[in-house]
Formats: structure tokens, C-alpha cells, sequence
């Protein structure tokens, strides 16, 4: 079994966010993906915006998707204590996850002794299958 962990808000789940699952499984034989889903504090801090959907309920829709084997709830704080819990074998980042965690991530796993392999995964049609441009065509306004 292959242990792949993902990360992200998941605010809504969307043909993009399935095309990731999809890369994501296909890193590994017999893959075991773990969808770890960002808290609410954090989607503030980092996005400035609380999710439309509760940390809780978010998880609860990824944790019921076919694709996905667990959904579980980010770290209060950081990240390290919740991928070492996990112990993946491999992190999956989708092409446009950026940010204070991603730009420390390596360096931070090397120093807690964690041996990942961490791998970008390409978009899917990127244009079309995001969520900002998914709420805007369909009239929803962002908070």
C-alpha cells in the first residue's frame, strides 16, 4: 500500500479537485489517498475568508467521495504533527498550492526526520475547474 496525502480547502468539490484525487492515487500501487482538509482558522488567516462550508462538513463530503479512502481535519497549527500521524509515503501538492506551508514543506520534513516524497501534480484545465472561477460563473459571491 501506497500512503498519499493531499491538502486544501475543498470549499466545493469539483471535476478539478477530482482530476487531483485521480493524479494523486496514481502516485503509488495499491494507493491509500488522505485528504487532509484545511481548519477553518487557518482558510482565514491564510485566504482571508472563512470557507462557506464548515471544517467539520467539508470533511464529511471528502471522507464520503469515492476517490478518497479518508478525509481528516488539518493541524490547528502548522502541519507537521498531523503528516506525522499519517507517516505518508508520498505528498501530492496541486499545481497551485502555494504559500508559507508549501514553500517550507521539504525543509520542514527534513527536519522532522520525515521521509516523503513530495510531487506536483498538473492542472486540469485550470481555466474552467477552480473554485473562485466556479462561484463567479455560477453567481455565488465569495465571503
Amino acid at each position: 500500500m501506497t500512503k498519499i496525502m493531499i491538502f486544501g480547502t475543498f470549499d466545493m468539490i469539483h471535476k478539478g479537485h477530482e482530476d487531483f484525487f485521480r493524479q494523486a492515487r496514481a502516485l503509488g500501487e495499491e494507493p491509500h489517498l488522505v485528504v487532509s482538509v484545511a481548519r477553518d482558522a487557518n482558510v482565514q488567516r491564510v485566504k482571508g475568508k472563512v470557507p462557506r462550508s464548515s471544517e467539520e462538513v467539508r470533511r464529511e463530503a471528502l471522507g464520503a467521495h469515492p476517490l478518497v479512502d479518508v478525509a481528516i481535519l488539518g493541524d490547528e497549527e502548522g502541519y507537521i504533527s498531523h503528516i506525522r500521524e499519517v507517516s505518508p509515503d508520498v505528498i501530492a501538492l496541486g499545481y497551485d498550492q502555494q504559500g508559507e506551508y508549501v514553500a517550507k514543506l521539504e525543509h520542514d520534513l527534513r527536519d522532522a526526520d520525515l521521509a516523503v516524497t513530495v510531487v506536483r501534480l498538473q492542472p486540469f484545465k485550470p481555466d474552467v475547474y477552480k473554485t473562485s472561477l466556479l462561484r463567479k460563473a455560477s453567481g455565488t459571491l465569495e465571503q
